[in-house]
């Protein structure tokens, strides 16, 4: 147990100075590649979050490194890290799995400031939770609804993400979100900008059966498409799930609005 932890602190020693010297910490990309995979092969909750709890010292260094915004690790697959096409915002996050299905969500958000103090660093923690991510209100740092964010793109003043939470043994979540920053730096997650029919949202998740398989990026940033959902019979007469059908849809961005749009021809532009 000891060994560990003085392992992980020379490790992030090492780490934080080659970052300095401009070099490539091989030895803490180990180091958190082999953390990570014992937490898969633990039966343990109490041994994940501990193993984990190491991840975190590890990650919340790097997030205060010179060069977070430009390196990305190249061979952690557990590791979301994705960048703003601006190079203002990167996002870190990853989930842990425990015994009763139940996911943790990690999530470490920099953002570059003007004020010449180093960037600005927001770290939070949530789980999925069986209660439906509503689409008809702002979260903040305090409850956030936990997912994995895998796409970005600025939009004004604010972010919007796309994010995807396991929401459970039978359903997932596929989250098209907007991440705004308060005068004092928080963080609120949502925005009444989503226009669907006479509905006004201010996100939009996209739920599904887990044995379906949903696509969901940004086709340029003012285009987001995603597959259209068709309900399904689970073989129980009384219970209805949702898949993937033929046809996209999606949400094209126009005067300060995301309009819902069926049958979008969702072939990558030309460049």
């Amino acid at each position: 147990m000891k060994f560990l932890s003085y392992h992980i602190i020379i490790c992030a020693l090492v780490f934080f100075s080659c970052f300095k010297a401009e070099c490539q910490p091989k030895d803490v990309s180990g180091t958190l590649l082999d953390l990570y995979d014992r937490i898969l092969f633990t039966s343990s909750d109490v041994e994940k979050e501990r193993l984990n709890d190491s991840i975190i010292v590890i990650i919340d260094g790097y997030s205060l490194s010179d060069s977070v915004l430009t390196h990305r690790f190249s061979n952690l697959r557990f590791l979301g890290q994705i960048l703003s096409s601006d190079k203002r915002v990167k996002i870190i996050n990853w989930n842990v799995m425990l015994r009763d299905g139940t996911n943790r969500y990690f999530f470490f958000l920099i953002r570059k400031t003007n004020q010449g103090s180093g960037n600005q660093v927001i770290h939070l923690a949530g789980a999925n939770s069986m209660e439906e991510i509503s689409s008809g209100r702002t979260y903040s740092e305090d409850d956030w609804y936990g997912s994995l964010y895998y796409a970005i793109e600025p939009c004004r003043k604010d972010y919007v993400v796309l994010g995807l939470d396991f929401g459970g043994s039978r359903d997932s979540r596929k989250i098209i979100d907007v991440i705004s920053f308060t005068p004092e730096g928080g963080l609120i997650f949502g925005k009444q900008i989503f226009s669907r029919g006479n509905e006004k949202k201010f996100r939009e998740v996209i739920e599904y059966s887990s044995e379906s398989v949903v696509t969901l990026r940004f086709l340029s940033q003012k285009k987001i498409v995603f597959d259209n959902l068709v309900s399904f019979s689970t073989g129980d007469e009384n219970e209805k799930s949702l898949g993937t059908g033929l046809s996209v849809d999606g949400y094209i961005y126009k005067k300060g609005i995301w309009k819902f749009t069926t049958g979008i021809d969702a072939r990558n532009p030309r460049k």
